[in-house]
């Protein structure tokens, strides 16, 4: 459930008072996701998202977010749109939060991927790349590998379901930092691309949402972020690499931008650093969120077993073949 913040008639009267053209008749909270509160707001002839960030996002952070995806929409990304209000501002205050309007995206997520899907989804992933390249923000990656040192610091390894994780965890994670590579090509990535965060429509790509993990990092994490995410077939209780989705991925992508020697080489670090970054960010949430929250915390031994089968893999054909 991601209803966190409860909003009103009168909320909605004070809304339409900020943005006059849209006239705003119903909404309705959207219970998927898990970090901000979001509602479906109608107007006579469309629908948007209204966006209420809570905790987890820095307020100083949320316009770079927001001049990002109206970029990436004015460069043909299927991608929401923020509204800009009376004052010409993305942003407006709700319940002493700040919020924002974006356009509703059509189509919705699907729960299994094929690999004409994964083809798509690479290709669109190039375009939003060679896009974010010419745009001049910057925003540092906090989920970087690099910045993930005070995470780790601060999981609490109490669970009987992890015993000799740590020890597990700190050899990968020093292994990670010290095998990093350097001066890969970088720009703008979306950084969280999960599968429902991807849209289809007819069984077509339709577009993406959820940017407020986007930061400047190098292109081939975002592809190693996707395998994980993405490529991963799950019998049982089990996690096996699903290598055609990996080729479909890389062969959608290198139709609108080719991946350098240097970035299939660093393919395999990528992952392990993709993985350990979800790893510890779930493993945090199990343990340091209470039992009584409205949260679905992910469980974390997923990306164990994802970061286990990358530590097996080496070269850049191992993900391929």
């Amino acid at each position: 459930m991601a209803v966190y913040t409860k909003i009103n008639k009168k909320d909605l009267s004070r809304i339409n008072k900020k943005f006059e053209d849209k006239k705003f008749i119903s909404f309705k909270g959207i219970k998927k996701g898990i970090e901000n509160t979001n509602y479906l707001l109608k107007s006579k002839n469309k629908k948007y998202i209204l966006t209420i960030f809570e905790k987890r996002v820095s307020k100083k952070e949320i316009p770079f977010f927001m001049k990002l995806m109206d970029k990436l929409h004015a460069s043909n990304i299927n991608c929401p749109k923020p509204l800009r209000n009376i004052n010409g501002k993305y942003l407006i205050n709700i319940k002493n939060k700040t919020a924002c309007i974006v356009t509703f995206l059509k189509g919705k997520d699907k729960k299994n991927l094929n690999l004409k899907n994964c083809h798509e989804i690479g290709r669109m992933i190039a375009e939003m790349h060679s896009s974010t390249k010419k745009i001049k923000l910057y925003r540092k990656n906090s989920m970087g590998i690099k910045n993930l040192s005070p995470l780790f610091n601060s999981i609490k390894f109490k669970s009987k379901k992890f015993i000799n994780i740590e020890k597990f965890l700190k050899t990968n994670f020093i292994d990670i930092k010290k095998r990093w590579p350097k001066k890969l090509p970088s720009g703008i990535i979306h950084g969280d691309l999960f599968i429902d965060n991807i849209f289809f429509k007819n069984n077509k790509l339709s577009g993406i949402i959820d940017f407020y993990f986007a930061a400047n990092d190098y292109f081939m994490y975002e592809i190693a972020i996707c395998i994980n995410a993405l490529c991963f077939d799950k019998y049982e209780n089990k996690f096996v690499l699903n290598k055609k989705k990996v080729r479909n991925i890389i062969k959608g992508y290198e139709n609108i931008r080719k991946i350098s020697i240097k970035e299939k080489n660093s393919l395999n670090i990528l992952c392990r650093g993709a993985a350990m970054r979800y790893f510890l960010t779930r493993l945090y949430d199990y343990t340091n969120t209470p039992k009584t929250a409205l949260i679905k915390i992910k469980d974390p031994r997923e990306y164990y077993q994802k970061l286990v089968i990358h530590n097996n893999l080496r070269n850049y054909k191992d993900y391929l073949d």
